[in-house]
């Protein structure tokens, strides 16, 4: 009994050691078939989740068995008037439940999830009955969701339940392939609108992702869950509340890297040639779409 006391809080304290290698606020790298902690850090800190709220909304919507064939259309009641962040996607436009899905998961737009919540049967009050009665389900005892899209602090969690939620996500099969599409082409009243992955690292070279979903608003910061492969080892990771999405992108790559073996501070010492390019991809994306745009990732 000494022997396995020793021998679990010798993987604490190795997790925790590497925890400071990281500018995210909460980091959680948990090792899929065996539940192996890997790294923590404030894992049990409840903070503000921004759009990961998105994999709840999904998981709801896709429990509750609806029509993924019917028109949703989108109303003006759907628009951010909280945080005013942008959409691409117009009032009046009508779009079939799937693709409101898709835009909500995977270009994590606002007026898609918020419509979404709208939309569910018996409205909005019942939709947040069901967010409620899938959280106690899950055991996430460290969760409150306010509504669908995030945009809202009340909105909380912490690492640890971001994790029970990551592995209950996935077990959907239309939720792991959506969150991992790098861009579709969705119509939008009669036309064509090509949308891409809030993650950029969703089909970058290198990246094995079974699940992904980004989130940001000022008081959440920027926040990531992915479930990933890497040196034969799969494992589900949360970064909550980093400072920039280049702090988030740093992360990720030295979590991948560290999965491979590789020492944590050498890995952001001397990034490998495909992690500066992706990191110059985050930066290109940024430059050219504004902050305003990100607000909704």
């Amino acid at each position: 009994m000494k022997k396995l006391f020793a021998t679990v809080l010798l993987s604490i304290s190795a997790a925790s050691a590497y925890a400071g290698a990281y500018g995210s606020q909460s980091v959680l790298v948990v090792e899929d078939d065996t539940g192996k902690v890997l790294i923590e850090k404030n894992a049990n800190a409840v903070v503000p989740i921004a759009s990961l709220t998105k994999l709840m909304t999904a998981m709801v919507v896709l429990d509750a068995r609806q029509d993924m064939d019917a028109p949703i259309s989108i109303d003006k009641v759907d628009v951010d008037m909280l945080k005013h962040s942008t959409s691409r996607v117009p009032v009046g436009a009508s779009i079939a439940r799937r693709d409101v899905l898709q835009l909500a998961l995977m270009s994590s737009d606002n007026r898609a999830a918020a419509s979404l919540g709208r939309t569910y049967p018996g409205g909005t009050e019942a939709f947040k009955a069901a967010v409620k009665a899938k959280i106690a389900a899950l055991g996430m005892t460290q969760t409150s969701i306010e509504e669908p899209t995030g945009l809202s602090p009340d909105n909380r969690s912490s690492a640890s339940d971001m994790v029970k939620m990551a592995v209950a996500a996935s077990a959907y099969p239309e939720i792991a392939r959506i969150t991992t599409d790098s861009k579709d082409i969705i119509n939008i009243n009669g036309r064509g609108v090509e949308y891409h992955n809030t993650n950029r690292f969703v089909g970058a070279k290198g990246w094995d992702i079974g699940l992904s979903k980004t989130g940001y608003t000022e008081e959440a910061g920027r926040c990531l869950i992915m479930r990933i492969k890497a040196a034969g080892k799969n494992a589900t990771l949360v970064l909550l509340n980093a400072s920039a999405s280049s702090v988030r992108a740093f992360d990720a790559v030295s979590i991948r890297r560290f999965m491979g073996g590789e020492d944590v501070r050498a890995a952001r010492a001397h990034p490998r040639a495909e992690d500066r390019a992706a990191r110059k991809s985050l930066r290109t994306r940024i430059a050219k779409h504004g902050k305003a745009r990100h607000r909704r990732a």
